[in-house]
Formats: structure tokens, C-alpha cells, sequence
């Protein structure tokens, strides 16, 4: 099974301790006595054992996390980062969720829940917050009538996440009205990354290469003013409405598109005839064959099966590997590699 170990994924950025200790967070006391007492460090308030990676995922998947924190701006945030360093415990940058796939066994670490969601715009650029919900940044653009990311639309993750991924849809990609991008390091130190000096491809980014990246902050788009742009980004949401399965617990697009083949993954698995098909409560969609479903009380398992299965009853009847879109976080791996990125 390939399913790929996630290391800094969209929206997602994990992270494992330094030391090589196994388990080194898992329900052990991290805290001091009197961090216990105080529950919290410089001012930030963790949850201990109580919060379910489920609530924070659209697959609606996932046990409970050792530690969770929300973060409201870029100082929360590093030091949240700093903390877990400090005390050797492994950590998670999430967004909403979207993207990823928690198992059941919960995580060993600490869930960091970015909230950064600011918004500030000047003639067309817009400076955002990684943790503001794209979808809701297409529309506010596109119905102020600038053009560049109408398809955000229909993106249910934050901006960093698809920065992080470079989503796109519809012809467009985030990475095509990117001017900059602020970030943090490993070290707590905060850079602003110029357009000019990042490369981007197809669903990828050089932060997913980036082993000193500890997150990304704030994205700052360039946009071009069009008469159109509304028009356009209305269009692509009612596509999206008729095509896609929007009101089922999905994490969107769970391949990528294989390049140089001319068929989509969608339809490779349609071809296939595993529209429909399901393994426990994870379900192929039978709108769209891209989407795998939550239809009721699926595990992580379920969905880790179903993933395999189709990938290798693709590859069988059309000698295509299909690459996984989404992350599969792992509960307790210290050492997490991704084999895809």
C-alpha cells in the first residue's frame, strides 16, 4: 500500500522532534508540573487528550490528538512551534482539514489549528492570512472584479494550504496570481519569499521541499481587474455543484491527474468501473469517480483499503499508477517521509 506518509502538506505541516526517541509525546508528561497547572505555555492554551481529529476534518476521520492549539496570528503561531521543540514533541500545521486523512488511532503529537485570517487589499493586491478560507477569497476577488483566482471558488481549503499544494482548477493555479509569500523557519525566523524566486509545477510547490519550513504565514496575490471575473467565478461554481459530490464528506480531489496520459483520473476510474463501489463507509462517489466518500462511519482503514484497491485495479486495466492528492497522517510515526513528494 502507497499511500503516502505526509510531511508538510497542504494546509498540513508536520513536523517530527529532533531526537529519535519513539513515542516521545505519546501520553507522556511533556508538561512540567506547573505547566500542567497553568495549562498553558506564553500564553497560549493546549487541550490535552480531549480534541478529535474527525471535528477538525472534512472526511469527518480521525481519534484524538495528545495536544491541540489554536493559533490566532504569526507570534501564536511561533510559539506554538517553539514549544513543541522545546519539548520534543512532534506537531501538525492544519487548515480545514481538506486534504488530509487522520487515522483512528488519533495522533501523537500536537495539532496546531491555523487561524491566521486576515485580509488586507490595495489596487489589486491582496495580502492574506494562510489560515483565511480560499474559497471565500475567490468570491470576495472575483466579485470585486479582479481576475486570476475565480476558480478559488470552489477550493474548500485556506490559502496556505493551497499555496502549499498550488491548487488549481478550471485552467487556473494559485501559484499564477502568487506576488509573495511570508514564511517561518525551523529556527523561528520570519522570511518574505518573492514570485520570481519560486518554482511551482502541477499540485506542487518548493515548500514541499523545503526541510527548514516550519509554515507558511501570509500569501499576497496580484490580481488584474476584469469585467468578467464574476460572471466566470459563478460559472465555475455551478459546474462545480452539478459535477461534484459538494454535500458529502470528501477531501476533494483524492488523485492528481496523471501527466502525459490525456485522461483524467476521474475517468480512469470510471473506466474501471469502480464508480460506486465501497469498502466499509468509504465509497467511490457516484457523481464524480475523484471523490472518495464518508458515507456513513467510515474508518481510516476503510478509506486506506479503498485508496489501494482502486489504484491497483487502475493499474492493472490501464498500467497507469495513480498519485495520491491527499496526505495520510500517520499516529505515531516520529521518522514521517512522504513518497510522493
Amino acid at each position: 500500500m502507497s499511500i503516502p506518509f505526509c510531511y508538510k502538506p497542504s494546509g498540513l505541516l508536520l513536523h517530527s522532534p529532533r531526537t529519535r526517541s519513539p513515542l516521545l509525546c505519546n501520553h507522556s508528561s511533556s508538561f512540567s508540573k506547573q505547566e500542567q497547572a497553568h495549562n498553558n505555555w506564553t500564553g497560549l492554551k493546549f487541550i490535552r487528550g480531549k480534541k478529535l481529529l474527525k471535528d477538525l476534518s472534512t472526511w469527518g476521520i480521525g481519534g484524538p490528538c495528545n495536544y491541540f492549539i489554536q493559533v490566532l496570528d504569526q507570534t501564536q503561531l511561533v510559539s506554538a512551534i517553539r514549544f513543541c521543540h522545546e519539548h520534543s514533541i512532534r506537531f501538525v500545521i492544519i487548515g480545514k482539514g481538506s486534504n488530509c486523512l487522520f487515522d483512528d488511532f488519533g495522533f501523537d503529537g500536537c495539532v496546531i489549528l491555523n487561524r491566521i485570517e486576515f485580509l488586507e487589499e490595495e489596487r489589486g493586491l491582496y495580502r492574506v492570512g494562510s489560515g483565511f478560507r480560499f474559497n471565500r477569497l475567490g468570491v470576495h476577488c472575483s466579485n470585486e472584479g479582479f481576475t486570476g483566482l475565480e476558480f478559488a471558488g470552489g477550493i474548500p481549503g485556506t490559502v496556505g494550504g493551497a499555496t502549499y499544494m498550488n491548487a488549481g482548477a478550471n485552467g487556473q493555479e494559485t501559484a499564477d496570481a502568487i506576488h509573495c509569500v511570508d514564511i517561518i523557519t525551523m529556527d523561528g525566523r520570519l522570511h518574505r519569499l518573492s514570485r520570481t524566486d519560486l518554482n511551482f509545477g502541477y499540485r506542487s510547490s518548493p515548500f514541499q521541499d523545503m526541510q527548514e519550513l516550519a509554515a507558511i504565514t501570509a500569501v499576497t496575490f496580484k490580481l488584474q481587474h476584469s469585467g468578467s471575473a464574476k460572471r466566470r467565478q459563478h460559472e465555475y461554481m455551478e459546474r462545480r455543484r452539478t459535477s461534484q459530490p459538494v454535500g458529502e464528506q470528501s477531501a476533494g480531489s483524492v488523485f492528481r491527474n496523471p501527466l502525459d496520459v490525456g485522461v483524467a483520473a476521474a475517468e480512469l476510474i470510471e473506466k474501471a468501473g469502480l464508480k460506486g463501489f465501497r469498502v466499509g463507509g468509504a465509497m467511490v462517489s457516484k457523481m464524480h469517480a475523484n471523490f472518495f466518500i464518508n458515507c456513513g462511519g467510515s474508518t481510516s482503514q476503510d478509506m486506506l483499503d479503498l485508496l489501494a484497491l482502486v489504484k491497483e485495479k487502475v493499474d492493472q486495466k490501464f498500467a497507469v499508477q495513480l498519485k495520491e492528492e491527499i496526505l495520510y497522517v500517520h499516529p505515531h510515526r516520529n521518522d514521517v517521509k512522504s513518497k510522493q513528494r
